[in-house]
């Protein structure tokens, strides 16, 4: 029986995977992010997603199925990545208060025997409300922003700011669960959802 295997630290991405009632384990790649550059944002999460996938396949069962995942955030043509620092976190919180910005995910999954793989993206545009610099102070003292593309998360205390979206949510979250679960079945991984403890 195939087994699934997330290939990530996220554990946005790993609630998300169990809130739905998937049966998985997590092995997190240990990879360079920065190896990836001069690409366009679908380009650079695609090859981020696979770079991560293809970190744990010697590690993994030879009968796994590898999902992973990665998120960027565009604004006007610029990428904006996880924050270095509290510093570059509130700069680029301020640039993002009161526009509309995009956000990409791309998935990539392999199976560990027969190497046969999906790839895809998806895009979502984000509006933001305008924030102000209390605000902005306060959130990055939770310590939130710190782990996230564009310094914030709509799943958690982020999701005060955002105003509205044009796309799926969850590929905002990190991980487009529905094409994740198209993707999954054509492997044969489906959820069992009498297991999901519901929210």
């Amino acid at each position: 029986m195939k087994k699934l295997i997330l290939a990530s630290a996220s554990k946005r991405r790993f609630d998300i995977l169990k809130n739905v009632g998937y049966d998985f384990d997590v092995i997190i790649p240990d990879i360079n992010e920065d190896i990836v550059a001069n690409s366009t944002p679908y380009e650079l999460v695609s090859e981020l997603s696979k770079l991560k996938a293809l970190a744990v396949l010697s590690r993994a069962d030879k009968d796994a199925i590898i999902l992973a995942s990665d998120t960027v955030v565009v604004l006007k043509g610029n990428i904006l990545g996880k924050p270095l620092d509290k510093a570059h976190a509130h700069s680029m919180l301020r640039s993002l208060s009161g526009k509309t910005h995009d956000v990409y995910t791309g998935v990539y999954i392999i199976d560990a025997k027969t190497r046969r793989e999906i790839s895809f993206h998806e895009k979502c545009a984000v509006l933001m409300n305008y924030i102000s610099d209390e605000q902005i102070h306060e959130y990055i003292a939770t310590g939130q922003p710190m782990d996230k593309a564009g310094s914030y998360g709509i799943q958690g205390a982020g999701a005060l700011f955002v105003s509205g979206i044009q796309g799926d949510y969850f590929t905002v979250c990190g991980l487009p669960v529905s094409r994740v679960y198209e993707s999954l079945n054509e492997f044969g991984i489906l959820p069992t959802m009498k297991d999901i403890e519901y929210l």
